[in-house]
């Protein structure tokens, strides 16, 4: 028989492979448990109203507890209220509000990763070369600080130029609609750096329809951006991995409704992945090497 414990896991969208990854591993935790993982995203990708709804149907539903990533820093703080207030236990995962606190928030920190994710593709560019940067949706509490370790990354290079900088919306065929623009008013372009995989490889979908190949890097380690890097057409990924932050908060979720402790904070560390050591990354969602709570703390 199915299990009659639910946890509601509220994601940004359906068209980012890095939030389907999430979406397995917390189903894959929390099977182990006999728990059902009910997923539920909006239809309108990264839509707030809509994940405010979602919310709203998630109290509603009563499950154990409730995994959000929240598509805003603060728009849906009354919406999250409630959770608060229906005395469910909660999990952000990804990103979280502002103003509200859950049991506990799983993430990684978003600046130092970009700062590292740039630093490895600077460390082997010419003395003056120009680079692009590639936001994120600027609504997603992920953005700015991926954006702001860009901007310092480059800063630390005094012959570096940042030429062009625009929002790819953390989706593919918009990242490649805004690097067809930036290619069609730059002609020396050296690197590429992408606020995720998802928008690097509607990066790489440009450059192959007019025959060139610059040097980028991602965010996330997710299945499709391992494949590019293996490749090479990409050079490498900062393993924000949405599926091992899933499978930590999953954790955390059961953890606290057995009364044990959770620290308010967890952090997970990044790795920057290449084509030398991407083996461990190179597997399905379905596959891949599910954490322990003792590899989260």
């Amino acid at each position: 028989m199915p299990s009659t414990k639910k946890l509601y896991c509220i994601t940004k969208n359906n068209t980012n492979p890095a939030y389907e990854g999430a979406r397995i591993g917390a189903s894959r935790i929390a099977a182990l448990s006999d728990f059902e993982v009910i997923h539920t995203f909006p239809d309108i990708p990264d839509d707030t109203s809509q994940q405010a709804q979602l919310i709203e149907e998630a109290i509603a539903a009563r499950p154990e507890a409730i995994l959000l990533a929240p598509t805003h820093p603060s728009a849906l703080d009354e919406s999250i209220l409630k959770i608060r207030k229906a005395e469910i236990p909660f999990v952000y995962f990804v990103s979280n509000s502002e103003n509200v606190q859950a049991d506990t928030f799983v993430g990684s920190n978003n600046y130092s990763l970009a700062v590292s994710i740039a630093t490895y593709l600077i460390k082997d560019l010419a003395a003056g070369s120009h680079l692009v940067i590639i936001e994120g949706n600027t609504n997603s509490p992920t953005s700015p600080p991926r954006t702001q370790g860009f901007l310092d990354a480059v800063k630390s290079q005094p012959s570096f130029q940042v030429i062009a900088q625009e929002s790819g919306f953390y989706q593919r065929q918009d990242a490649k609609d805004v690097f067809e623009k930036i290619m069609s008013q730059h002609t020396k372009i050296d690197g590429v750096l992408s606020a995720n995989d998802f928008m690097a490889l509607g990066v790489i979908d440009a450059m192959e329809e007019v025959d060139i190949k610059i040097p980028i890097v991602g965010v996330n380690a997710m299945p499709l951006a391992i494949d590019a890097i293996k490749e090479g057409k990409m050079k490498a990924s900062a393993a924000f991995d949405a599926m091992k932050i899933a499978c930590a908060s999953t954790l955390a979720a059961l953890r606290i409704l057995h009364g044990k402790p959770v620290p308010k904070l967890i952090d997970l560390p990044v790795d920057i992945v290449n084509a030398k050591n991407c083996a461990a990354w190179d597997l399905p969602y379905e596959e891949r090497a599910l954490i322990s709570w003792n590899d989260v703390i």
